[in-house]
């Protein structure tokens, strides 16, 4: 099975799905709490003990995100949260930008592993030959590998923003990769 979400990125889609494009993190009397910020305003989402599982895991996706930015996928688009660190209370702090990921550039060939090559060439021969596109047990039937391995793969083509889907819809996957940028199905 892939690995779970974590829970920075939970706490942003659920800060998204109030109209959010922010989040702040603060710790303070023991306890770690998350808002959703919209405009001036702010709305709790979480609050954690400052002993309990979920608010050590928290605190170590925010410091990890704040070396290194974090793609996720909420709402079926592709979003990168940056996580900038302040003091407040005497404590590290966190605010959370959810901003949109930039388009891939029609003119220039994205980068991708020689698998997901693979799978990207067979999702486009196959919406050629059948005019929609593949449901994940097509590509389990082609590829032979087990039902997870095709959604791990189908998640990291999305989050990559090689392909997109709509939630909740089948047969969703839409390339974004131009077509002469596709290695020869194998």
């Amino acid at each position: 099975m892939g690995k779970p979400l974590t829970l920075l990125k939970q706490l942003c889609g659920h800060a998204m799905s109030s109209g959010a494009q922010s989040s702040k993190t603060e710790r303070k009397e023991g306890r770690q709490t998350a808002f959703a910020q919209i405009d001036d305003a702010r709305t709790r989402i979480a609050n954690f003990e400052d002993s309990s599982t979920d608010a050590r895991e928290l605190r170590a996706n925010l410091y990890a995100a704040t070396k290194k930015a974090v793609r996720t996928v909420i709402g079926g688009k592709v979003y990168i949260l940056h996580v900038r660190v302040f003091e407040t209370f005497g404590e590290d702090a966190f605010e959370v930008s959810i901003d949109p990921a930039p388009k891939l550039d029609p003119s220039v060939v994205p980068p991708f592993t020689a698998k997901q090559g693979q799978y990207l060439a067979f999702i486009y021969n196959y919406t050629k030959i059948h005019c929609q596109a593949p449901a994940e047990a097509d590509l389990q039937r082609y590829f032979q590998v087990s039902p997870p391995a095709i959604h791990d793969m189908i998640k990291t083509l999305e989050r990559n923003g090689l392909i997109e889907r709509t939630p909740g819809q089948a047969r969703s996957i839409r390339l974004l990769v131009q077509p002469e940028h596709l290695p020869r199905l194998k």
